[in-house]
């Protein structure tokens, strides 16, 4: 073996109290003592976190007419639907925007309005509501528009479509400025004067909640909203909204529903990766459908995948999935390509502080993707230019807790737009500021104090190699099915066999454990082909997934990180030397 380092500080999770009443709301649920501990390593385990999992989610879900503005959004479209106006709904071109758009054209045409839906060009028109949206919806005689998943911070587009005559009604869950948008309401649960319990959901998790509102006194409309629950939750896997509280509830009908294989675009797109509904789990959607709703907005025009989404007839479905996985399939190319390429420029820099930047002729559909890669392999908040447009865009995604959405606000005096949250954010830039901005940007403190240090992954359960089995995976199997991430398994005592380089800069491992072998794999990790021999023993970290291949189900393990043996043994030495628990 060559020199082997882990690429990220592995931690393994302290247990937190278990309540003795729940110990037995456990046994009487059937619930493994390994999922069991796995919670235990994610929280409290009471028998209220427990119902909150397992029980009907619908009684997670909040009132919405306690949103912000939701009587004044409520009585508009009333109106509209009164006066029989056409309308528009502008979403973002992410998954969370998409999905979003969808819920709320499927809502306003269920009662009975005129909703056409309109995604912005990436690089043409940028984030949030566009100039170029506004001419369309009053050359059309669109006189209400609702956005979906962006909007508060276009406060000068808001105020040019009420001068020619189009409302906009505003559904976002981003950042908002100190001064609203002049929108006939702005429904979004970060306001300062919010009383909705609960502010952590995404752009697609308001709409929805917005469609419950509008929906609610329609014959079968409730049961109507609920159905869009598969869109809600993708968009709330996609845009990496803590799955906790309504979002929770949200995902797991979603995730129901999906398995279900309701909607027919939906259905394709599974059928399209290869995925069986009923095997549909949050990874599933992350690591599936997500980016295939992406691509559009990536390297074509998204609103290709809003069509498929709202989609029923099955010639136009089979098109536009056939659209959608060419785009997904050019996105891959394109991003091995820029994370080479930025890669490369990060070397050239060498040991640096506080929030890296990089810059390049890149596609602007591919840098947040780029940004989030070096932030999750550095462990620093990262920036990426695109220099191929102008004016400059930037992506960012963060790292250690560091809010870009301040970071970019206080360098809004540089830039000609920005917006996001504090996790992810986004900008146009004039090249000739950009100096200054990269200076503001690496004078600024991080939460980890500027030094480049390794990211940290946390470990839900630590297993000797011969537990890592079918009984083991099904027993954890509920909490990717609702809603929650799949455990992350530290794995010691497991024995190299064979690693080869795959297509798309993926290594393929065979991993012998004890006198079986388990098939791996490990995205995004080309460099371990290199590295690993047959008959090096290793410790992983990684999730298990099963996999079924012509016709036969198997066991595979998706690595996250990899070690020498015996890097598990010395974490756990270490806890011990301080008092801790293994």
């Amino acid at each position: 073996m060559t020199e082997l380092t882990p690429r990220y500080h592995w931690h393994v999770g302290d247990t937190a109290p278990i309540a003795e009443d729940a110990i037995a709301d456990a046994r009487a649920r059937g619930l493994s003592p390994w999922l069991v501990r796995v919670l235990s390593r994610r929280g409290p385990v009471t028998p209220a976190s427990l119902a909150a999992r397992f029980d009907d989610p619908i009684a997670g879900l909040n009132d919405p007419r306690t949103l912000p503005d939701a009587a004044a959004a409520l009585e508009r479209v009333q109106r509209a639907v009164a006066s029989g106006e056409k309308t528009m709904v502008f979403g973002d071109f992410d998954a969370d925007g998409l999905t979003g758009l969808s819920i709320l054209v499927l809502a306003l045409r269920a009662l009975g309005l005129d909703a056409s839906p309109y995604v912005p060009s990436r690089e043409e028109e940028g984030h949030g509501l566009s100039p170029a949206a506004i001419e369309r919806a009053r050359s059309e005689g669109r006189t209400l528009i609702l956005t979906a998943d962006c909007g508060s911070t276009n406060l000068a587009e808001i105020a040019a479509a009420k001068a020619v005559g189009v409302d906009v009604l505003v559904t976002d869950h981003h950042t908002l400025p100190p001064v609203l948008p002049d929108a006939v309401a702005v429904v979004n649960p970060h306001r300062a004067d919010s009383v909705y319990p609960d502010d952590r959901l995404s752009g697609a998790g308001v709409a929805f909640k917005v469609a419950q509102l509008l929906l609610a006194d329609l014959p079968g409309g409730p049961e109507l909203a609920l159905g869009m629950t598969d869109l809600a939750a993708i968009g709330s896997i996609a845009d990496v909204v803590p799955l906790e509280g309504e979002n929770r509830a949200i995902t797991r009908l979603g995730l129901k529903l999906l398995a279900e294989g309701r909607r027919p675009g939906l259905r394709a797109l599974l059928r399209s990766a290869g995925v069986d509904p009923a095997r549909v789990d949050q990874e599933t959607v992350s690591f599936a459908l997500a980016p295939r709703i992406n691509a559009m907005g990536r390297v074509g025009h998204a609103e290709t995948a809003a069509r498929l989404l709202l989609a029923d007839d099955p010639d136009t479905i089979d098109r536009l999935t056939a659209e959608v996985e060419a785009a997904n399939d050019k996105r891959r190319e394109l991003m091995a390509e820029a994370i080479a390429e930025a890669r490369a420029k990060v070397a050239e820099q060498g040991p640096g502080q506080g929030v890296l930047v990089v810059t390049g002729p890149w596609s602007v559909g591919i840098i947040g993707l780029v940004a989030g890669r070096l932030a999750e392999e550095h462990g620093r908040p990262t920036v990426a230019v695109s220099t191929a447009v102008m004016p400059w865009r930037a992506s960012a995604r963060s790292a250690g807790g560091f809010d870009l959405a301040a970071a970019f606000a206080a360098c809004g005096h540089l830039l000609e737009r920005h917006g996001g949250h504090p996790a992810a954010a986004g900008c146009h830039i004039a090249p000739d500021r950009f100096p200054a901005f990269q200076a503001a940007l690496l004078a600024m403190d991080t939460t980890n104090g500027g030094a480049a240090v390794r990211p940290t992954i946390t470990l839900d359960l630590v297993a000797r190699a011969e537990s890592v089995d079918y009984v083991l995976f099904r027993d954890l199997a509920p909490l990717g099915r609702e809603g929650d991430a799949p455990p992350l398994l530290g794995i010691a005592g497991l024995v190299v066999r064979q690693a080869r380089a795959v297509k798309g800069g993926h290594t393929q491992l065979t991993l012998q454990k004890g006198t079986d072998v388990l098939d791996a794999i490990c995205f995004g990790r080309p460099d371990l082909a290199e590295q690993l021999r047959p008959g090096d023993a290793v410790d992983v970290v990684g999730r298990l997934a099963s996999r079924t291949y012509a016709g036969m189900e198997s066991l595979q393990l998706e690595v996250r990180d990899i070690a020498p043996a015996g890097h598990l043994a010395q974490l756990r030495r270490e806890r011990l030397g301080v008092g801790a628990a293994a």
